[in-house]
């Protein structure tokens, strides 16, 4: 199996440079293009400081889309400005079903994805919407 090549990203739209989206295929390779994609930007941004996290929630979420849902897996990243910035991070598929915490048995391998967004980042939620849902998360900007 073949990895996915950056230049493979279906889509890419960037909007004056507080908001950049992409849209990945269905395959497995898409993780590891969605944690660079988010690396490369967030150093763009110069917010080095939430690449580890952010990286790492991102891969949770990608993966819990291609694990569910069939369709392209879409993206967004929103910075917002000011004395309360925030990292605005959505991970979008075409399954409506909304995901749900769990909490999993020790054995498990799998099932802590949510518990890590929820206990990771500032604030998340979901939200379904007329092609699928949008799982998202926010991380506060250092001052």
């Amino acid at each position: 199996m073949r990895g996915l090549a950056v230049w493979e990203v279906i889509g890419v739209i960037d909007t004056e440079g507080d908001c950049v989206d992409w849209t990945f295929p269905a395959e497995p390779g898409a993780v590891r293009t969605a944690r660079a994609e988010v690396r490369e930007q967030l150093r763009t941004w110069h917010l080095e400081s939430l690449i580890d996290l952010a990286e790492l929630l991102v891969s949770e979420l990608v993966t819990n889309a291609l694990r569910h849902a069939t369709g392209p897996v879409g993206l967004r990243l929103i910075r917002r400005r000011g004395p309360h910035g925030m990292l605005l991070v959505e991970v979008s598929d075409p399954l409506p079903d909304l995901p749900t915490e769990r909490a999993p048995d020790p054995e498990d391998e799998s099932g802590r994805g949510l518990l890590l967004v929820a206990s990771s980042a500032d604030r998340w939620g979901t939200r379904p919407d007329d092609s699928g849902k949008t799982v998202w998360f926010e991380l506060a900007v250092p001052g």
